[in-house]
């Protein structure tokens, strides 16, 4: 059963990724060329940004096959913590392309201001962003409704890679639209605002990198989950004082590791029942891959 509802998430999550390559791929090619024949510089960076798209959606397609593995011989907790690595470096490339759009467009505005024209861009440019932020406003919404509901980090870091390049298009649409109607003298308006774009898309890249860097270095979960884990435990008359509670996440799923003590006077079978009642209880509350590990000792 829980085999099958491994599969069921690893295909639903291709399927979603696919539908977000086959977007970002047709994107790039048309932005590439909108930009090349528009002469807009502002689409041939957008193109750029759709190309990391489309790359990190390889890196999905790559990384949760591995995730959804079950745990083996060099892999005691299983293999959850991939699909943060893969969202690590989803927020990473993000970084960079903001960091890159960051620099050209101060580079083009300090070129401005220095006396420099900036060429007129086209018409074709000007479709082409309006084209990408519909496109990919919708299939934002799309994926992040779906990672929400496969509880998947890498599909909702994507979902947000989405919403990035739809901001960094509306930057490219204000600046090529001012460009075309505002005349030569408003043409800095491209580079501006991709500036202010570039700002968001690292705000959002450090929103993502943050979590995985948590959970790399085994960041316990926040105090009112904890709380949680203690109530179900504690709602165990027999169970008392719990402690050396230690909790984390591996990908997806959550670890949780905690010493009670109990009567000293029952036996083994009354102690090892108890304890996987508090087990069965924890997995209703936090999922079927729950990883729990409950240490018994003797009250005095």
């Amino acid at each position: 059963m829980i085999k099958n509802e491994h599969l069921s998430r690893e295909k639903e999550i291709y399927r979603i990724t696919l539908w977000g390559s086959m977007v970002n791929f047709m994107l790039l090619i048309f932005k590439f060329v909108a930009g090349i024949v528009g002469h807009s510089s502002a689409m041939i960076a957008d193109a750029v940004h759709s190309l990391s798209d489309f790359a990190t959606d390889i890196i999905i397609i790559a990384f949760v096959r591995i995730s959804e593995k079950p745990q083996d011989e060099s892999h005691d907790y299983g293999h959850g913590k991939y699909e943060t690595f893969a969202t690590a470096i989803i927020g990473t490339v993000l970084f960079a392309v903001g960091i890159g759009i960051l620099t050209d467009s101060l580079r083009n505005i300090m070129a401005f201001c220095g006396g420099e024209q900036i060429g007129a861009p086209g018409m074709l440019a000007l479709a082409a962003a309006l084209i990408s932020i519909l496109s990919k406003e919708a299939i934002y919404r799309y994926t992040i409704i779906k990672g929400r509901m496969l509880n998947s980090k890498a599909v909702m870091a994507n979902a947000w890679h989405h919403r990035s390049d739809a901001l960094s298009s509306v930057g490219t649409l204000v600046g090529i639209g001012g460009a075309i109607f505002l005349g030569e003298n408003w043409r800095v308006l491209d580079p501006l605002a991709a500036f202010i774009v570039s700002l968001f898309i690292i705000k959002v890249s450090v929103h993502l990198i943050k979590p995985c860097i948590d959970e790399l270095l085994e960041k316990s979960l926040p105090k009112d989950v904890e709380d949680k884990i203690l109530d179900i435990i504690l709602s165990f008359p027999e169970v008392k004082s719990p402690h050396h509670l230690r909790t984390r996440y591996i990908g997806n799923r959550i670890a949780i590791e905690v010493h009670i003590r109990m009567n000293g006077g029952m036996t083994l079978k009354e102690a090892h029942d108890i304890t996987k009642k508090i087990e069965v209880s924890l997995k209703e509350e936090f999922g079927e891959n729950t990883h729990i590990g409950i240490h018994m000792e003797p009250q005095d």
